[in-house]
């Protein structure tokens, strides 16, 4: 069974991120961000939304630990801010209905959503632009960057919340880094088990 860990950065729908992942029959613990990545237990991370960037603990540390992670809401900020992207204060601070399009088809955590897609957001703080080898992978008339994505790495981030029920589809999106996880793991496992053997 697949393990994702929700790394808990005080937001309001960090526990409806773990249920989401345990309605599609994923082994999902909620950790404090305090927690070092090297001591979690996961194939994969979901940095979870947050009120603020001074309480983002140990994030920075699961962008480079080598195993994918989505970013939601601050978690998506997180990943742009930490990794040569840019966040400002965005026009329109409360929870909306957003209509995001999707930029890119292929993309293997929202293609699948395309060519749009209904969402409940807030952009209080947004992406403005993305880091050194992240794509847009979507765009709404509030926000350039919904969404982006650095497949090599294994980094997404989506500036909605696909854990509420407000967003049409966002089941798609953690069904889709969950697939994600397990191909990252599969490698792995091969990749060791090819070094094992010589």
């Amino acid at each position: 069974m697949s393990r994702i860990a929700v790394v808990d950065n005080h937001g309001q729908f960090t526990h409806l991120e773990g249920r989401a992942l345990r309605d599609l029959g994923i082994e999902a613990e909620i950790v404090d961000n305090e927690t070092p990545p090297g001591e979690v237990r996961a194939d994969g991370f979901v940095l979870s939304g947050g009120p603020d960037m001074a309480r983002t603990g140990r994030c920075a540390e699961y962008l480079t630990d080598g195993r994918p992670v989505l970013g939601i809401c601050l978690g998506h900020q997180i990943m742009a801010a930490e990794l040569g992207g840019e966040v400002a204060s965005g026009d329109y601070g409360g929870y909306a209905d957003v209509t995001v399009r999707i930029l890119d088809g292929d993309d293997p955590l929202v293609g699948s959503l395309a060519p749009e897609t209904r969402t409940w957001a807030s952009h209080a703080d947004e992406g403005v632009a993305v880091p050194p080898g992240f794509v847009r992978t979507a765009e709404s008339d509030v926000c350039d960057v919904e969404a982006m994505s650095d497949v090599d790495r294994g980094l997404f981030g989506v500036q909605w919340h696909p854990e509420v029920a407000h967003t049409a589809e966002g089941e798609a999106v953690f069904e889709a880094f969950v697939e994600v996880c397990r191909a990252h793991a599969a490698s792995e496992a091969e990749a060791s088990a090819e070094s094992g053997g010589i």
